[in-house]
């Protein structure tokens, strides 16, 4: 059974790759998950991608400061292990992408629906309360959107500076290109500083973003 729900969860993700949002929400909704849910599950999966994503380069930063102050050793080792963490960390970074770009497409969605079906609740007492409860779930949304995007934004330039260092350090394999690129890691210290307080505000508004929405 739980074999079976993971195939489907993984057809389910298949069928929102290829653009086809409304057989994947009809298909959610047979299993008694509507949009408000959907949302819910990708903010939190969104939050723990972060988290991840910020610790990926923590540890590359971590690890690139103590390859540059080695002393002998193998020029290629140090390559290698720079290279697959640029891989690692643009994986996780493509992750974080995809997740921020399904929270807005479900978010979307939502509010969508639920400014139409507003319009279908005849009472009138009834139908305020439920424009007044979008426009706060909208407003909660608008502030964890930001966010993210900073977050996602806050990516780019470490990213770059860390393709730059791959890219010298494939051509220049000798001591004194890691000289050269020594002198750059202040830096990329630097910004990834700037990409994990990003990160935490973003995580932060998750966590508001959640505890406000009854999802």
């Amino acid at each position: 059974m739980r074999i079976g729900k993971r195939i489907l969860a993984v057809l389910l993700a298949c069928i929102m790759l290829i653009g086809c949002q409304t057989t994947y929400y009809a298909a959610w909704e047979k299993l008694g998950k509507e949009k408000r849910h959907l949302l819910r599950d990708n903010v939190e999966k969104a939050r723990s991608e972060q988290q991840e994503a910020t610790e990926q380069f923590k540890d590359a930063l971590t690890r690139m400061k103590e390859m540059y102050g080695f002393k002998g050793g193998e020029l290629e080792e140090i390559y290698n292990k720079i290279k697959a963490d640029y891989e690692e960390s643009e994986e996780q970074a493509a992750a974080v992408r995809k997740r921020i770009g399904n929270v807005q497409q479900i978010a979307g969605d939502l509010f969508k629906e639920w400014e139409a079906e507003i319009q279908q609740i005849s009472d009138q007492g009834l139908r305020e309360k439920s424009r007044a409860s979008l426009k706060t779930s909208r407003q909660n949304y608008s502030r964890l959107e930001r966010a993210m995007k900073r977050a996602e934004a806050s990516m780019t330039p470490v990213l770059k500076r860390h393709q730059d260092q791959v890219l010298y350090l494939k051509h220049n394999l000798n001591a004194q290109a890691i000289g050269s690129l020594k002198q750059e890691v202040g830096a990329i210290e630097a910004d990834v500083q700037k990409l994990i307080l990003e990160m935490e505000k973003s995580i932060k508004e998750a966590d508001l973003f959640l505890k406000s929405f009854e999802g």
